[in-house]
Parts: structure tokens; sequence; C-alpha cells
């Protein structure tokens, strides 16, 4: 992505003196995202990302995610310090643009998944779904619903060594059924090109969501069909009409073979 807005000088000093930075040392242009800039502060209080917003988001959805990243982090869930102006806002305007400020999130994305990694990733994604459960009231007889990330996607997930180090953009968080982001997470990371999911990748990635949090049995009998669901779903937003019905029930039934096998 090109940098849609330079800052100058006195944007960046304006800036760091209503987040309180410190003195900056250097800004830098990250090649990242497509509705935004972003930019890497370095000041003396430590390293931040810079965000200016290129549309017109919703000030409401920004403060959202800032509570959510707030909520996590007093949890123990690795995301993104959250820095507000002297006003307690999550925003602030320059040249009519709503800019926002995050701490640095160390690791970087992985270019592969281990089975490490997916244990990590599994983990943390029962993590964030456990923290925020209670602001939504699920169903006792059906599938439980809350808070869900919405992109637990390779752009917004950090890795040092084979633990999860990040979480961002929270900005699509909503309400939904859990068992739904899991199944996305599945398909997404542990997918092969045919439509199936790996057996070794999908269990580690399961197992470490139920070091923290077990599916009900609801919730492991409806697994497949969430994961076909997102199947068809991906591969109708990629125009891969054709491929649709043979690699959606192919993951139905890689899904089913990996989610009876852990059950006790």
């Amino acid at each position: 992505m090109a940098v849609f807005t330079d800052l100058s000088e006195i944007d960046c000093a304006r800036i760091a003196t209503t987040y309180r930075l410190g003195r900056l040392t250097s800004v830098i242009g990250i090649a990242d995202g497509d509705a935004e800039t972003t930019f890497l502060f370095r000041a003396d209080r430590g390293e931040f990302i810079v965000t200016v917003f290129e549309g017109a988001p919703d000030p409401c959805d920004l403060e959202r995610a800032f509570r959510t990243m707030e909520t996590l982090a007093a949890a123990g869930v690795p995301c993104p310090a959250t820095f507000r102006t002297d006003a307690g806002a999550a925003t602030m305007t320059l040249s009519g643009k709503l800019v926002a400020v995050v701490g640095f999130v160390p690791g970087s994305r992985p270019s592969e998944l281990t089975s490490a990694k997916s244990r990590a990733l599994g983990n943390c994604t029962a993590r964030i779904h456990r923290t925020l459960a209670a602001s939504v009231a699920g169903s006792r007889r059906g599938l439980p619903k809350g808070a869900v990330h919405g992109a637990l996607n390779r752009d917004n997930v950090f890795f040092l060594g084979e633990e999860v180090s990040g979480v961002i953009n929270f900005r699509l968080r909503h309400d939904d059924l859990l068992i739904a982001e899991l199944a996305q997470v599945l398909l997404h990371w542990t997918a092969r090109a045919d439509g199936t999911l790996d057996g070794g990748l999908a269990g580690a990635l399961l197992a470490g969501y139920e070091d923290v949090r077990s599916l009900s049995e609801n919730e492991r009998q409806a697994l497949p069909a969430f994961v076909m669901a997102a199947t068809a779903t991906s591969l109708a937003q990629d125009d891969r009409i054709a491929d649709l019905e043979a690699s959606a029930h192919r993951a139905f039934a890689s899904a089913m073979a990996f989610a009876k096998g852990t059950q006790s």
C-alpha cells in the first residue's frame, strides 16, 4: 500500500503531544492496510503505531475497538496497548481525518504454521471468546454466543517464536456464535488447497482452544457444518464457484474426522 497521507513535522509533533509519546526520534511509513495510512513512531516512551484513517470510520466503532483491546489486555490476552488523549478519547482529528495510536506489537505474521503455533492460536482464540463472553447472553440449549474478533486471519495475528505475541484490528468485532468464528479460524489457518483441513494442525488448534474453553456437545456436533459453510462462503467471495461444492464437502468430511477424534 502506498502512503496516502504524508505527515509534516508539525503534524507528528501534534500527535506526539496529544498522546504524550515523548520526544520523537523517527517516523516511518508502513506499507500495510488498504483503507488507512500507518506509521511507526519511535519516541522516548517507546514504539507506537499511528493510524490515519483515509475513509470516514465511525468514531464509536474505534472507541469500541479500544475498549475491547483494553478489556482483553487486562485479562492477559496479547493485543496492542491503547493510548488516549487527555480528554480520554480514542481518536484525534488531523486535517479532517481520524487518527489513533496503539503500542507496537512485537513479532511477525507467520510464513508457515506449526503444530505449536496452531495450538497457541487456538488458545488465544478461546481466551478472546471467554474474556468477551459476558457481553452477550447465549442460549443455554443452543449454541453459545458472544463477542468475536471477526477477522482472526494471518493479517491480524503476530507470533514471536511459537507463541502469539499480538492480535490486532478489532474494528470488526461483533456478536456471533462462537463456533462460527472457530470454524473460520480453522479454515483460514489449516485448510489445504483442495479444501480439506490439515488434521494435525486443526487438531492442535482445537486442543489449544479447549485448553481454555471446552466445546459443548452441541458445538462439537455443529462444527463440521460450520466449517463447510465457512468454506463455501470463502470460495464464493473469491469467485471460485466451480470449486465450491466439492471443496465444501471435503472440508466437511475432514472436519468430521478430526472433530470425532477429539471427543473424550
